[in-house]
């Protein structure tokens, strides 16, 4: 039986939101997707009668391996649908992440095959994430965040951790694009923003930001 919208934004939050061990609590769904306690559990019922989950109450939620591909089959299309957007048609990529948000739910699986296809099976997706394979594998990366960086080190921005429009906007005008080698000039103690080098020209981050931004050395 194919899986419905809601049953896909649920795998998908659960994609993003469980740790090392596939753990995951419902208040952790709840506040992410913004719906009530009761509805995510009784979802979650029901997501462990598929061998999804394994839920037990008042307990964190373990995702299963047969959840966790599912998980990212879910995000495979939609990781696929912004490197089209972006390879294929031109978009910023600022402004994919809402297009690919209604595509990812199409359920004709040799469409995504062939979107692949097209794209020459991209590894990444436009902001550095790994792009799941049909399997639901993902590559392993060993990045760190911008903000864990010290003052002389020299690193390569190679992801973030949100795609949305304002922060990819923000980093645009910076332009700070992905692969872009970074130098940390200073952390300033006052807010932690950070003063960095890029291409010759210094700019400043905002702590906010740095979070955000994801490096490998």
């Amino acid at each position: 039986m194919k899986t419905t919208l809601t049953e896909e934004n649920y795998l998908k939050a659960l994609f993003h939101l469980a740790d090392n061990e596939g753990k995951v609590t419902i208040n952790e769904l709840s506040k992410f997707l913004a719906v009530k306690m009761p509805s995510v559990n009784n979802m979650m019922k029901k997501f462990a009668e598929k061998k999804w989950v394994i839920y037990e109450t008042y307990k964190p939620l373990i995702v299963t391996e047969k959840g966790k591909q599912e998980a990212a089959l879910v995000v495979r299309k939609h990781r696929l649908t912004e490197m089209f957007l972006v390879q294929k048609m031109n978009f910023g990529w600022e402004n994919v992440h809402e297009i690919a948000e209604q595509l990812e739910h199409v359920h004709s699986q040799i469409f995504f095959d062939k979107m692949d296809e097209i794209l020459n099976y991209p590894k990444f997706d436009p902001h550095g994430e790994p792009i799941p394979d049909k399997d639901g594998n993902i590559i392993a990366q060993d990045l760190q965040k911008l903000t864990e960086c010290k003052i002389d080190e020299i690193v390569t921005f190679t992801s973030v951790t949100h795609s949305d429009d304002a922060f990819l906007s923000y980093l645009n005008e910076r332009k700070l694009l992905l692969n872009t080698k970074i130098k940390i000039i200073k952390i300033e103690d006052f807010d932690n923003s950070m003063i960095i080098e890029i291409e010759g020209k210094n700019e400043i981050l905002s702590k906010k930001a740095t979070e955000k931004i994801l490096v490998k050395k």
